[in-house]
């Protein structure tokens, strides 16, 4: 039992010598520069008094000795729109800041910055002193003027009457934004409209939505998170909602990163250079509605980037809808789909004559068949594809050789799309593609300016770029 006793003092005294001399640790002033694991932290862009995300550098000590900092600080001071945190603790200078020996250090860095007009940058500098040298790593920001729309309990988030929206602020939509029956709302180009987590929009019904974009000054719908990793990712916010009777005339738009993109039901939709890309099931998604849609870009969705359902009247020209989805092998991932029934909310199966013209266009991608058509028994399927190029196999819904509604189209030749890669998207053909000069001029005369205005009167190409 003693000796029990005199181990178990042993051990705690032995434990007490070594806690002391790790605590009695000598720091001496650096002889030789810091190193960092970036000399500049670009933020993303951020919206007027709203906080960034949090950003880290990594401060490494090079040498064989512990070290002590004598000042990490930002060079604005109190004044300085960042803040930073430094071995815990959130503030402005720190100073006497340890460092061990080929050790490192993370400083984290966040922005709340105070708009000075519709755009401008927010800079400063981490600046390391010490007998060595002074050092400092830049801090740089877009900072985005903002106007919000929360929905609350209290208020309802609904527009009315007629209404303008220029691009002299961000619109940053928290919740649902409605806007109301019979009210019109116009977006101007240049404009930004930006989703939380979990937000959309709804067109009420009667209701119309104009989005007034231009070449250069797209009118841009997307999840707030403006990192550019966000580009490429689904799911950031929830859809633009097209009730019963709304309507949407839509030109040089770009709308990406959320679950669906234009969700319509009996929706009349006129959509002209515009590019959706990235949504976790459909880009489009269209219940018996007419949809008109002329130099239209799709890419990217989980489900289809263009669903069609119940019926409804769809004349798609002169686009390119690809879809080279990747991030959840166990969805479709169609270029088109189209059928006659549609599910409602309440579990009912609701039927409805579909009418489908594709024409100087491509759809493709890297599943077997980019078009699937599902005809149901008893109602009207009237389709005809002209002069357009698609990946196609037999279990497509159709029969593509010797049928009458197929004239003059390419199955099954790559397109050869520059990049088909979100990150870099650029979907315009090269020079040896087959979808070069292969549209029909009567219909390239119904379009004559490709999505970037160039000319296509002359040996047109299939597809939304000449």
């Amino acid at each position: 039992m003693k000796l029990k006793i005199l181990s178990a003092f042993g051990f705690w005294a032995l434990l007490m010598v070594f806690s002391c001399n790790r605590d009695d640790i000598s720091f001496d002033p650096p002889t030789q520069d810091l190193r960092f694991s970036r000399d500049t932290v670009f933020c993303d862009t951020v919206y007027h008094q709203v906080r960034s995300e949090t950003y880290a550098v990594k401060v490494y000590n090079d040498e064989d000795k512990d070290i002590l900092i004598p000042t990490i600080s930002l060079f604005g001071g109190v004044e300085s729109p960042y803040r930073i945190n430094v071995d815990g603790k959130s503030g402005f200078e720190f100073t006497d800041v340890p460092l061990r020996k080929k050790d490192s250090l993370y400083i984290f860095v966040e922005i709340a910055p105070t708009a000075n007009g519709v755009q401008a940058i927010a800079e400063d500098q981490i600046i390391f002193k010490s007998p060595a040298s002074t050092q400092h790593v830049t801090l740089f920001s877009v900072v985005q003027d903002a106007e919000f729309f929360v929905k609350t309990g209290s208020n309802t988030n609904i527009l009315t009457g007629n209404v303008t929206w220029t691009n002299n602020k961000a619109k940053i939509i928290y919740g649902d934004l409605t806007v109301g029956p019979g009210s019109v709302l116009n977006i101007e180009q240049g404009t930004k409209v930006y989703f939380h987590k979990n937000s959309g929009m709804k067109i009420s019904a009667g209701a119309i939505m104009n989005v007034n974009g231009d070449l250069t000054s797209e009118v841009i719908f997307r999840g707030d998170r403006n990192d550019t990793k966000y580009d490429t990712v689904p799911k950031n916010w929830n859809s633009i909602r097209f009730e019963t009777g709304s309507q949407l005339n839509m030109n040089y738009a770009r709308v990406f990163g959320g679950t669906r993109g234009l969700d319509m039901k009996e929706t009349t939709a006129n959509i002209k250079n515009t590019i959706i890309h990235t949504f976790q099931e459909y880009g489009i998604y269209a219940v018996n509605s007419t949809v008109n849609a002329q130099n239209l870009v799709m890419n990217n969705c989980g489900n289809a980037a263009f669903g069609i359902f119940k019926g409804g009247t769809y004349n798609i020209d002169h686009s390119t809808v690809a879809n080279y989805w990747n991030l959840n092998m166990t969805t479709a991932a169609f270029g088109i789909y189209a059928t006659n029934e549609w599910v409602n909310p309440d579990g009912q199966t609701e039927n409805g004559a579909l009418t489908f013209n594709l024409k100087n266009s491509v759809v493709y991608g890297n599943i077997p068949n980019a078009v699937q058509f599902k005809p149901i028994s008893g109602q009207t399927f009237n389709y005809q594809i002209q002069n357009s190029l698609l990946k196609y196999d037999s279990s497509a819904g159709f029969v593509f050789d010797a049928n009458p509604n197929i004239i003059s189209s390419i199955k099954n030749q790559d397109p050869k799309f520059i990049n088909y890669f979100t990150e870099m998207m650029n979907l315009r053909v090269a020079a040896d593609s087959p979808a070069k000069n292969k549209g029909d001029v009567a219909v390239a005369a119904t379009v004559p300016f490709d999505i970037v205005k160039v000319g296509r009167t002359s040996s047109p190409t299939a597809g939304a770029y000449q």
